[in-house]
């Protein structure tokens, strides 16, 4: 471990290299001019953490974000691929089948913006743990219910867990990362197709094989109905003979509570250096960092000497009432009163708005968001009910149409890498990967409305997956890198809240234009998927890879 000493009125430190380093200088540093504290402080952690590499600590946080991306994805597709399978065991009709995502929906629009906020006041370590343990629980229950209102209440409380993961996996992935591999955010996004492989692989084999009949037919070859709705002693369909989806969402259940038992148990998470930070947690900042670099098999050079030096030079900070409410300002931030507190969480709120510029890119995020969700909202639950549909309209089985969810799934693993491949790509980066992407997912929209040969659905399907994985992978990768510490757990929970409150509506109204037309919810998506190629031009591009605090 570093030591510290006093020469010449300078304080000394250690480098992992066994250089002396002066803190005065650090102080004087040019990078930092113009910086307020706490981003002096969140300079010196990045530095620190860009020494390291990707270290043992830093993997085993990329994979178990990413775990929680999966999960999102899980269920996603889980309930467009068990609507099929409710609705003729339960006996709902079409424009209702909209309601199960839109109870997902409202679940993911609550938890996105309640786990956005909370990761920043309660911190990381708390937030990242609860989402999965209240996903697992609901999730293990939501095979159970035999009516459609149990159902649709307890996938709420599952989409209440999910809906936190994507806005907190990203803050936290972000903050233990070097500068120099914040392409991996974009590639935490390929977790979500693997998710929907494992989901639509699970499906596969439990679905058709457990359904009414075989493959949802009767012994004349007509589709069974619902018990309720038919005489009794006619055949139809009922629980018993329709376990197939209960088999699938207690296997995903169990599934989320495997991914608790290695968050919780298996590998201990440590708090976000930077949240300690900017809650004038010094002390507790400085154990993490040296937590992490002895789990890496290194030394830390960082040490409250450091910090005070900082907090000790830095004009802003006072004390009593006439202390500036800022952040990062040590023992001298805990201590303050609980007005001053007030103060320092307003500070933070008006970081979403700071500028001319930082309020265009946060109102544009927000649109881009609310069009993204309402777009691949309608994708995830209704292109499966249409693939199954065109399908049977060309005579192609139920068992073979869920082997082509797998085989359009696993396309988007590409798309993913596609995206993390642009944030190195020379004037294309990541807002014009997102520009090309998002239009050509809103094409390939439309082109599935106008075909129908067991080919060219599937290929039109890839094409979709693979742009709507791409644009989703740098969005989501790069929304945090966009916002500070302090505010950015809240602004990717807001962000991901207004999505989440367009996908409630959305799947209402393509369930009303499914039956009507089988191509009304392509058109609906697809124009969706246009604002936001819009809107990402419009974007301010000095935010677009900047250095992150």
């Amino acid at each position: 471990m570093a030591e510290l000493k006093e020469a010449g009125g300078a304080i000394l430190g250690m480098s992992p290299d066994g250089k002396a380093i002066e803190y005065t200088g650090i102080v004087n540093d040019p990078e930092m001019d113009g910086l307020s504290l706490y981003e002096k402080k969140a300079l010196l952690v990045n530095r620190e953490l860009d020494s390291h590499g990707m270290g043992k600590y830093q993997w085993y946080i990329f994979f178990l974000c990413g775990m929680g991306y999966m999960i999102d994805l899980l269920y996603a597709q889980a309930f467009g691929l068990v609507v099929p399978a409710l609705q003729q065991e339960l006996g709902f009709s079409t424009e209702d089948s909209g309601d199960i995502f839109s109870s997902f929906s409202a679940g993911l629009c609550a938890g996105a913006f309640v786990w956005g906020v909370l990761v920043d006041i309660i911190g990381r370590q708390y937030a990242f743990n609860l989402t999965v343990l209240i996903t697992s629980v609901f999730g293990l229950c939501l095979g159970a219910p035999s009516n459609y209102n149990g159902i649709l209440a307890l996938t709420a409380f599952v989409g209440f867990g999910v809906g936190g993961n994507i806005p907190i996996d990203t803050t936290i992935c972000l903050e233990f990362l070097p500068q120099n591999r914040r392409f991996l955010l974009a590639l935490l996004s390929i977790f979500q197709p693997i998710g929907v492989v494992v989901c639509s692989g699970i499906a596969y084999g439990f679905v058709p094989k457990y359904a009414c009949g075989v493959g949802g037919l009767g012994a004349d070859g007509e589709l069974l109905t619902a018990c309720s709705k038919v005489a009794a002693g006619e055949p139809c369909c009922d629980k018993a003979s329709n376990m197939g989806w209960r088999y699938l969402l207690f296997t995903l259940g169990a599934i989320c509570l495997c991914v608790f038992f290695l968050r919780f148990i298996v590998f201990r998470f440590q708090e976000s250096p930077k949240y300690l930070l900017y809650r004038g947690k010094d002390e507790k900042a400085v154990k993490v960092l040296h937590h992490i670099a002895n789990f890496n098999g290194r030394e830390s050079s960082i040490t409250m000497a450091v910090f005070d030096a900082l907090t000790s030079e830095d004009s802003s900070v006072g004390s009593g009432d006439t202390g500036k409410p800022i952040l990062g300002a040590g023992s001298q931030q805990v201590n303050r009163s609980f007005g001053e507190k007030v103060k320092t969480e307003l500070v933070r709120y008006k970081m979403l708005f700071a500028t001319s510029t930082m309020t265009r890119l946060t109102i544009l995020i927000w649109i881009t968001y609310m069009f993204d969700y309402w777009g691949f909202s309608i994708a995830g639950g209704f292109l499966p009910q249409i693939l199954l549909k065109k399908g049977r309209e060309i005579q192609v089985s139920t068992a073979t149409t869920y082997r082509n969810y797998v085989i359009i799934y696993i396309c988007g693993i590409p798309g993913v890498l596609a995206g993390a491949l642009m944030y190195g790509v020379p004037l294309i980066g990541r807002q014009w990967g997102m520009v090309v992407s998002s239009a050509l997912m809103g094409v390939s929209l439309f082109l599935f409305s106008a075909i129908n040969t067991q080919a060219s659905n599937i290929g039109v399907n890839i094409m979709e997956y693979f742009f709507q994985s791409m644009f989703n992978a740098i969005l989501y990768g790069w929304t945090p890198e966009a916002y500070p510490a302090p505010i950015r757990g809240t602004a990717c929970g807001v962000a991901s809240f207004w999505g989440r409150l367009f996908s409630i509506v959305s799947p209402l109204i393509a369930a009303h234009l499914l039956a009507k037309s089988t191509n009304g919810p392509l058109y609906l998506a697809g124009s969706g998927v246009f604002v936001c190629t819009v809107c990402i031009a419009l974007m301010p591009r000095k935010y677009m890879g900047s250095k992150s605090f």
